[in-house]
């Protein structure tokens, strides 16, 4: 068990807002918003009222802010879910041979997330332990149950994060498999049994046998999950007129998982490319119709070897404390799966065979579009006697009025509109320490960190080498008092953000320091970054939060550390190519720095590898600054750990 999540103090949060915005804003606007601060937070004010309101929700709730912050930063945003708000994973290239290789591997990664559903369901997965300064306190489980048991319900005005918990309903045993922009059902489990491998290689073969059908090809239904969240609603508000198309939702809201099988994307694989295959499938004319966004976890395997993940973001944090030699822990379920892949790939050998040769004969189910004379198919769906009698996978059903298809022309413009972008993400502190914990946010861009940035940015000769590392050690240390606040629940973001939605519920208006500019300021992140360490060749790519700003996920290894940069193109203010250059300029800047003041201070031996080591760790604290300075300084300031070589990936 966990404790619950603090109310910090009233005064203590009014205190460090005013001190992480200082320096961010004008100031005269900082004077103007001072005053509107110390109003606010008055003896027996707005502000101790709200606080009180907000302390006794905390008594009645498991944790005060969860809905709070859900409903904020993600089930009441009407954009898009690719490139707006769903990460991705890319594996490391796989080198298929035929589309049979494809399919074997997709088999094994389907084995390998039933074997860690196995575990959730049993609840038989070991408990986290927090890592690093405030080591050894047990983290909530929590959002590890929603990886195969959540849906985002797309609604007129807000999502609903919909979870399977009734006990009247059965255990989803089927996963969806979309292949050709279709949609088909595939059972793993028959009569209380698992698939084996084998069979469920020969079902995927059938897949991909009815998706190649041109005449019963239908309608990529799927573009409409990528559409704004809104129009999605409205779209499948109609769809849900018919009964056939509501049997094929509930099929999709309620299976495990998605599994991808992508047409070869017909473009050169570099790191740029498979980031924009994975993230939005290339577009509408390649495999940007072959996904469904609304399914936390999506599994692409393409023809020519591009695989990963795809997340809904919403059940479950991406930007969480790594745990020793896991992954994030988001992916775990992905180093099971991996695992068994390289085994099978280590081996040279290919699956092994069916342990059944009796097959039934793959039934075509057609959807029935209104527009069409085609006719629905009788035959009933019926589970197999035995597992022998393998029931063959079915395509999913559609009945498309006008209307539909109108909403797919709309989605499908908007999807090759928004093509070449990547997801955006938020810089976050990990609070599974208390039940139902999220995330709250780290202020990086301290007062200190500006200070150093200046130091390194300015004129060489106007501040010593010694100086800068002061700053340095300086900016160390503000940013990692910071990060232990807001691990501990004494960070700023929730707090602000609970006393302006319980005002919101009991008052008209909004008090003046939430319409205030300053703190409209306070949420526009210029600069989002992200520390996604992986012990397995992957990198995970997002895109910026704000429509002028970058998003920057890094990847440190032991002798290089992996980058992935994103910023939009329409953006004349950005270029992911420059702040890339930016960033290694400034790595072998600070390790210059680094390099020289060590030989300079002529320690005995065993104390500077202890300075060494403070070095880096300290460099790697600093890399997660969000600083919100000029073009010049942005450019020399972002940092993480010095290494001799740094390889990196950009996204423009």
């Amino acid at each position: 068990e966990v404790p619950k999540l603090p109310v910090p103090p009233l005064q203590q949060t009014l205190r460090m807002y005013l001190q992480c915005m200082k320096h961010l804003v004008p100031e005269e606007q900082f004077k103007k918003t001072k005053a509107i601060v110390e109003k606010f937070g008055i003896p027996g004010g707005l502000g101790e009222s709200l606080q009180h309101m907000l302390e006794e929700r905390s008594e009645k709730t498991t944790n005060w802010v969860f809905s709070y912050w859900l409903d904020d930063m993600y089930l009441s945003n009407r954009l898009a879910l690719p490139v707006n708000s769903s990460p991705a994973i890319i594996f490391a290239r796989q080198c298929f041979k035929d589309v049979n290789d494809q399919l074997r591997f997709a088999a094994n990664l389907i084995s390998g997330v039933q074997d860690y559903k196995a575990l959730l369901d049993t609840h038989a997965l070991p408990a986290d332990f927090s890592r690093g300064q405030l080591s050894g306190h047990p983290l909530c489980m929590k959002q590890y149950y929603g990886l195969f048991s959540s849906y985002r319900l797309p609604g007129r005005t807000k999502d609903t994060l919909v979870a399977q918990k009734s006990n009247v309903m059965p255990e989803p045993e089927h996963i969806i498999v979309a292949c050709n922009n279709q949609f088909f059902v595939l059972d793993v489990v028959i009569n209380f049994r698992r698939l084996s491998e084998g069979d469920l290689f020969t079902q995927l073969q059938k897949i991909a046998k009815m998706a190649e059908n041109e005449e019963e090809m239908l309608p990529p239904i799927g573009l409409l999950t990528t559409d704004g969240r809104t129009e999605w609603a409205e779209a499948r508000m109609i769809l849900m007129k018919d009964s056939t198309n509501r049997d094929s939702l509930d099929m999709i809201e309620r299976c495990i998982c998605l599994v991808c099988l992508d047409s070869p994307s017909r473009v050169e694989l570099n790191d740029t490319n498979m980031a924009f295959q994975m993230l939005h499938g290339g577009g509408y004319h390649k495999n940007g119709a072959n996904r469904w966004y609304d399914k936390p976890m999506q599994f692409v395997v393409g023809r020519d070897g591009l695989c990963g993940t795809v997340c809904e973001h919403s059940p479950f944090d991406g930007i969480v404390m790594p745990l020793g030699s896991l992954c994030q822990w988001k992916f775990p379920l992905m180093h099971g799966a991996l695992r068994h892949i390289q085994l099978l790939k280590s081996s040279n050998s290919p699956a092994k065979r069916a342990a059944f040769n009796k097959w039934i004969i793959p039934v075509n189910l057609m959807t029935s579009v209104s527009h069409t004379n085609r006719k629905e198919s009788s035959k009933k769906l019926v589970r197999a006697d035995s597992v022998s009698e393998l029931p063959a996978p079915r395509r999913l059903r559609w009945k498309c009025s006008p209307d539909i298809q109108t909403h797919l022309a709309s989605a499908a413009e908007k999807l090759q509109r928004c093509h070449r972008r990547l997801v955006p993400s938020y810089e976050s502190a990990s609070l599974r320490r208390f039940a139902e914990g999220r995330v709250d946010n780290i202020r990086s861009a301290t007062s200190e960190a500006l200070a150093f940035v200046r130091a390194m940015a300015g004129d060489k000769t106007a501040v010593s080498d010694s100086e800068k590392i002061q700053k340095f050690k300086d900016a160390i240390a503000a940013q990692t008092n910071y990060s232990v606040l807001a691990v501990t629940g004494m960070a700023i973001d929730n707090h602000l953000l609970g006393l302006r939605e319980v005002a919101r519920e009991h008052f008209k208006e909004l008090p003046e320091i939430f319409t205030d500019e300053t703190y409209l300021t306070s949420n526009r992140f210029i600069l989002s970054t992200s520390q996604v360490p992986t012990t397995m060749e992957m990198f995970c790519c997002y895109g910026p939060v704000v429509p002028n700003g970058y998003g920057a996920c890094y990847n440190p290894q032991p002798e290089h550390i992996l980058f992935c940069i994103s910023s939009f193109k329409e953006c004349e203010e950005t270029s992911s190519g420059t702040l890339a250059k930016a960033v290694e300029e400034s790595l072998l800047a600070m390790r210059d720095l680094c390099h020289k003041c060590s030989s300079t201070a002529a320690k005995p031996a065993a104390k500077q590898g202890a300075a060494t080591q403070l070095h880096k760790k300290d460099l790697v604290s600093l890399a997660e600054m969000k600083e919100e300075v000029t073009k010049q300084e942005l450019r020399k300031g972002l940092c993480c750990f010095p290494v001799n070589t740094i390889p990196y990936t950009y996204v423009v």
